[in-house]
């Protein structure tokens, strides 16, 4: 079970990413730069090398989990580093659980903004053109196009919030 300081130290920080993320469209480095260096000075404090060692395992797994969608456009940096900065704070097997948790629920999220933004019938219009153009071209075209045309701007850090919340969870009460 993680220290109570770590917990805190995370949830506060994905609660803070989620409402500038949701109220600003952005989540400054300000913000995850310091709970970075909390994460491994905290750990090297409470655990010495071995911490660092594991605070660095857990930066560089956030990190890489999300830069690939980041580099094809997918999403911004501040999303990438609120990831890094929690997984400094709770470690790499901690990381990769909320990295899976937020995957899903921002698939639902992505899925419900599609259909506010263009309705059930106009998501589905626009899935099956993809699908037709995928199998008569062996092509995919439009996706990026459609979310730039449309304007859908997904916040990543609420569901970054939610999944670092529900692994931080247990550690509030005595569950494991």
């Amino acid at each position: 079970m993680m220290p109570l300081f770590f917990s805190l130290l995370a949830i506060v920080l994905v609660v803070f990413a989620a409402v500038t993320d949701l109220r600003w469209h952005k989540i400054p480095n300000i913000l995850t730069f310091p709970c970075m260096g909390l994460g491994f000075v905290g750990h090297g404090i409470a655990y010495g090398w071995g911490g660092i060692v594991l605070s660095l395992g857990g930066w560089a797994l956030g990190l890489l989990l999300l830069l690939g969608f980041y580099a094809m456009g997918g999403m911004a940096a501040g999303d990438v580093k609120l990831l890094a900065a929690v997984g400094s704070i709770i470690g790499p097997e901690n990381v990769f659980q909320v990295f899976l948790i937020a995957t899903l629920l921002g698939g639902l999220y992505a899925l419900g903004v599609m259909i506010q933004e263009s309705g059930l019938q106009g998501m589905f219009r626009r899935v099956w053109a993809m699908l037709t153009t995928l199998v008569l071209t062996g092509k995919v075209k439009g996706t990026l196009a459609d979310l730039q045309q449309s304007q859908m701007k997904l916040r990543y850090g609420l569901v970054i919030a939610l999944g670092t919340i529900a692994i931080q969870l247990p550690n509030w009460t005595g569950a494991i």
